[in-house]
C-alpha cells in the first residue's frame, strides 16, 4: 500500500486555522502574577469570596492575640477577566480525572512522626531545642510584611516556609485558620515562582483542616483553598480538575450565602468561565443563568456586573451556534455598558457582536461592528494596542471569508506590525495568540512556510512556562502538521512527538485531541518508515478514539485504515486484511455502496488479499458482499 493512502484530513481537520486545534487559555490569575515582588497576595482577588475581603475573615476567626499578627494594608490587584472568543466553539474538550483524595489527613500523617509533647506549650524538635508557641503567627507577619514592602518572593517564600514548619511542630488541636492561611500564601508564593506542583499538596492540605460543621468561617476558609486550588490546576492545563475543585467551593459557598447573595452569582460566573474552557457550553450556560438569575434577585439587572454575565452567555450561546440569541445577550450587554461609560469594554462587545454577524455570513453587518471597535481601541487605548491588532485580524478573517483576498492580507500585515512591535505593557499572551491567529490565516490562504514563521515566533513569545502546556501543545501541533504538508517529515516528527509530550502531562486522562495527534504523529512515521513507532502510535490513537468516540466513529474507523496500511507496509498482509474488511464493512454501512471512500477501501482489500496469496473465492460469502456492489 502506497504512503499517500494514509488517513490524515478526515481526523479533526489538523490542518485548519490553529485557533480551531488546541488552545485552552490558562485563566488569568494573581497566582500566577510575575509582579508578586511588588504587590502583596490578596486572597480576596484570588478566589471570589464575599463582600468581606479574605484578610476581614481571618480577622474575625483569629483570637485576640492572633490578630495583632495580621496587616490590615493589603494591597489589591486587579483580577483579569478571562478572554473569551467565540471561536472555541470547535475545540474539544480536554478531560482528566478527578484530584484523588488524601489517604490520611495532615495530623493523622504526623501523629506518628511527631508525638505531641503534653503539659507544656512549645515543642521539643529532633535536634533537641524547643519552639515557641509563637513563632508560626510571627513567621507569617514576617512573610506578609516582606511581601507589602515588595522584597523578593523567593526570600518571602524562605521565610513562609518556615511559618509553615513552625505551625506544624506546634501540633495544634483543633482546626487552626491561621495556619490554613499560611498554607494558603506559601501556595500562592510557589505559583508565582512557577511551582504550581508544590502549591498543590498544601492547598490539598489546606482543604482537609476546616470544619465545615465548626461555623461560617471555616467553611469559607475551605472555599478559599478549593478556589485557589482549583486556579493551580488550572495554570498547569488540569481543566477537569480545575472544575471539580470549583464545584466543590461553588456547594459550600451556595451552602453559606445562599443563591441570591451577590458574591455567589459572581462565583457563578467565575465557574462558567472554567466550562467554557473546558468546551461544557450546557453547563456553562446554566451558571451564567444562575448568575443573571441572581442580579434579578437583587434589582441589579443594570449593572456593570450583569453587563459582564450578559457577554459571557453570549459567549456561551455563539459556541452553541446559537448566534441570534447571543447577538441579544450582546446588545443588552452594550447598552448598560455604554451607560456606565466603559467605552473599552463596549468595543469588546462589538468584535463580540461581529463575530455572530460573520458566523451568519451577514458580513455587512459584521464589518460595522468590527469598526466601530477598531475606531474606539484606537481612541481609547492608541493605535498600536493589541486590541486595535486583535480587529485588525478580524477583519482579515472577514475578508478572507468574502473572498477579498488582498484586503485580508492587508488586515494581516497591520495586525503583524503591531505585534511585531508591541507598546509596553502588551501581555505576552495576546502577543503570541495574535501571532498564532494570523498564522492561522497564512495557511488558509495556502502560504505554509510564512504560517510556520509565525508559530515559530509565537513559540518564542509565549516562552516554556508551564502554566502555558496547553497552548504550547497546540502551537507544537499545527507546526506538525504544517511541516506534514510541506513534506519535511523529520521536522513533522519531531513536533507532534513534543505534543504528545506535554499532552501527557496535562492530560491526565486522554481526551479525543490526543488521540488526533497521535494519528497524525504515525502518518510521519510511517514517511520516515519507521514502521514499529507507527504501529503502537496508531494502536493507542486507536484506543483513545475508541473510547471517545466509539468503534463505529469515521475518525476511529480512519484509524483503523492507517493501521492496516502500516502492517500492509511491513508485509503483515493477515492482519491488514482482518482490519481492511471490518473498515470496509464499516464505511459500506455509513456511507453506501456509491461512496469513493468505499470503493479505495475496497481495492485496498483485494490487493492485500492477492498479495497474501489467499484466494479470493474460498472466503466466505460476507466477504464477497465487501468486495462487489
Amino acid at each position: 500500500m502506497s504512503k499517500s493512502g494514509l488517513h490524515s484530513s478526515s481526523l479533526g481537520n489538523l490542518s485548519l486555522l490553529h485557533k480551531d486545534l488546541f488552545i485552552i487559555t490558562p485563566p488569568s490569575s494573581p497566582l500566577s502574577t510575575r509582579e508578586l515582588d511588588n504587590n502583596i497576595i490578596d486572597l480576596d482577588q484570588v478566589s471570589p469570596l464575599a463582600a468581606n475581603s479574605y484578610e476581614q475573615l481571618y480577622r474575625d476567626a483569629f483570637n485576640s492575640e492572633s490578630q495583632k499578627f495580621i496587616t490590615n494594608n493589603l494591597k489589591t490587584s486587579t483580577h483579569k477577566k478571562s478572554n473569551l472568543s467565540s471561536t472555541v466553539k470547535t475545540l474539544p474538550s480536554l478531560k482528566t480525572e478527578m484530584p484523588k483524595a488524601r489517604i490520611n489527613s495532615f495530623h493523622d500523617n504526623n501523629q506518628k512522626n511527631h508525638p505531641r509533647k503534653t503539659g507544656n506549650s512549645s515543642l521539643k524538635v529532633s535536634n533537641g531545642r524547643e519552639e515557641p508557641a509563637y513563632l508560626g503567627p510571627y513567621l507569617l507577619k514576617q512573610t506578609r510584611e516582606l511581601l507589602s514592602l515588595g522584597e523578593n518572593p523567593k526570600k518571602a517564600l524562605e521565610v513562609g516556609v518556615r511559618a509553615m514548619k513552625a505551625f506544624e511542630n506546634s501540633r495544634f488541636q483543633k482546626p487552626n485558620l491561621e495556619y490554613v492561611m499560611c498554607l494558603h500564601i506559601v501556595a500562592a508564593l510557589y505559583c508565582s515562582l512557577g511551582q504550581y506542583t508544590e502549591a498543590i499538596p498544601l492547598l490539598e492540605r489546606s482543604i482537609e483542616i476546616p470544619n465545615t460543621g465548626a461555623g461560617q468561617k471555616h467553611s469559607l476558609a475551605k472555599f478559599a483553598g478549593c478556589m485557589q486550588l482549583g486556579d493551580t490546576y488550572a495554570m498547569l492545563g488540569h481543566v477537569e480538575n480545575s472544575i471539580f475543585c470549583y464545584t466543590a467551593a461553588l456547594g459550600i459557598q451556595r451552602q453559606v450565602l445562599g443563591e441570591t447573595d451577590p458574591i455567589f452569582g459572581e462565583t457563578c460566573r467565575y465557574v462558567a468561565e472554567a466550562h467554557v474552557r473546558a468546551m461544557e457550553f450546557d453547563e456553562a450556560k446554566r451558571l451564567c443563568q444562575m448568575a443573571l438569575n441572581v442580579h434579578k434577585a437583587n434589582g441589579s439587572t443594570a449593572s456593570v456586573e450583569a453587563a459582564a454575565d450578559r457577554r459571557l452567555m453570549g459567549l456561551v450561546c455563539d459556541a452553541k451556534g446559537e448566534y441570534e440569541a447571543a447577538l441579544e445577550h450582546y446588545a443588552l450587554a452594550s447598552i448598560i455598558m455604554s451607560a456606565a461609560g466603559q467605552d473599552s469594554d463596549v468595543a469588546a462587545i462589538n468584535v463580540c457582536i461581529g463575530d455572530a454577524y460573520l458566523s451568519l455570513a451577514r458580513y455587512d453587518e459584521a464589518v460595522f461592528a468590527y469598526q466601530k471597535a477598531l475606531n474606539t481601541f484606537k481612541a481609547t487605548k492608541g493605535d498600536n494596542h493589541p486590541s486595535v491588532a486583535t480587529v485588525f485580524v478580524r477583519l482579515a478573517q472577514l475578508h478572507y471569508k468574502m473572498g477579498k483576498f488582498r484586503e485580508s492580507k492587508s488586515y494581516c500585515l497591520n495586525a503583524l506590525r503591531i505585534y511585531e512591535n508591541p507598546m509596553q505593557g502588551s501581555s505576552s499572551d495576546d502577543i503570541g495568540n495574535g501571532f498564532i491567529e494570523v498564522a492561522g490565516i497564512y495557511e488558509s490562504m495556502n502560504e505554509v512556510g510564512a504560517a510556520v514563521n509565525l508559530l515559530k515566533r509565537a513559540l518564542k513569545v509565549l516562552g516554556q512556562d508551564d502554566g502555558q502546556l496547553s497552548t504550547l501543545a497546540g502551537v507544537e501541533a499545527q507546526m506538525g502538521v504544517l511541516y506534514y504538508m510541506m513534506g519535511s517529515y523529520s521536522d513533522s516528527y519531531g513536533y507532534l512527538k513534543a505534543t504528545v509530550s506535554k499532552l501527557r502531562v496535562v492530560a491526565e486522562k486522554k481526551s479525543a485531541l490526543f488521540g488526533i495527534v497521535l494519528n497524525q504523529m504515525g502518518l510521519a512515521c510511517v514517511q520516515m518508515e519507521l514502521f514499529d513507532e507507527a504501529v503502537e502510535v496508531f494502536k493507542e490513537a486507536k484506543s483513545v478514539l475508541e473510547v471517545e468516540y466509539g468503534a463505529n466513529h469515521s475518525n476511529t474507523i480512519a484509524v483503523y485504515s492507517n493501521l492496516a496500511g502500516t502492517y500492509d507496509a511491513m508485509g503483515r498482509y493477515e492482519e491488514a486484511s482482518e482490519i481492511l474488511e471490518y473498515v470496509v464493512r464499516m464505511r459500506k454501512e455509513k456511507l453506501g455502496t456509491a461512496s469513493s471512500e468505499v470503493d479505495d477501501e475496497r481495492r485496498r482489500l483485494r490487493q492485500l488479499l492477492k498479495d497474501s496469496g489467499k484466494d479470493l473465492s474460498k472466503k466466505d460469502m460476507s466477504l464477497q458482499f465487501l468486495l462487489h456492489d
